[in-house]
């Protein structure tokens, strides 16, 4: 069993550069929107595939903060970079694949960072906050400096998936499920929340909603 938790390990952390790729193409991107020149594609790819992460470490006190740790992880956003410059006709055209790996790379970042949290003997309601914040921060670091609204703040189930996700990890884990099986259970959910919530139109109901739903369809 040891063998396999292992592996499972490995295969996160495999996972977790695919989502600091995905998430500095998704940085790279918004720079194109905005002009930016390559610096400035660079930094934000930066801050997006790596904020939230950093922001958790520096929260938890775990230091130096995971990316610091390994050099995998700037070549990961790199490579990113690089992609969104060279190919970046081809990147516009796969915006539902990039939508995909996305939604995987917040839900392996949710796990992430509630596993990390719990180990260093945080609360488990605060440690999936952690997770949350690991998964979505960067992005709304990413939205600010380009002066957008933040994609958690539209009404969209975003950060709610990740919350939830974490709450049933926990859940599933205080009765006993071996880990690799939480991981996928996990990981399912918070994609299948995701996935259809966009599909359908779900979203969060605002302040100033008549009506009060706490669900609602967007537009």
């Amino acid at each position: 069993m040891e063998g396999i938790d292992i592996r499972i390990e490995e295969l996160l952390g495999i996972l977790d550069l695919i989502g600091t790729f995905v998430f500095a193409v998704s940085g790279s991107m918004a720079a194109s929107s905005k002009r930016l020149d390559l610096f400035g594609a660079s930094f934000l790819a930066f801050v997006t595939a790596v904020g939230g992460g950093t922001i958790r470490d520096l929260l938890i006190g775990s230091l130096p903060v995971g990316w610091m740790l390994d050099l995998n992880y700037l070549y990961a956003i790199l490579a990113g970079v690089g992609v969104t410059y060279l190919f970046t006709s081809i990147v516009r055209r796969l915006r539902k694949t990039l939508f995909l790996f996305d939604t995987i790379g917040i839900s392996v970042f949710t796990i992430l960072g509630l596993k990390k949290a719990l180990i260093v003997g945080i609360d488990p309601v605060l440690a999936v906050m952690m997770g949350m914040f690991s998964a979505v921060l960067g992005g709304v670091i990413r939205d600010i400096l380009i002066n957008e609204i933040p994609l958690i703040f539209r009404k969209e189930i975003y950060a709610m998936a990740c919350l939830a996700g974490g709450c049933l990890f926990l859940l599933l884990q205080n009765n006993g499920l071996e880990f690799h099986w939480n991981v996928a259970i996990t990981a399912s959910v918070i994609i299948a929340i995701r996935i259809v919530a966009i599909r359908f139109h779900i979203g969060l109901g605002g302040i100033d909603d008549k009506d009060k739903s706490f669900f609602k369809k967007t537009l």
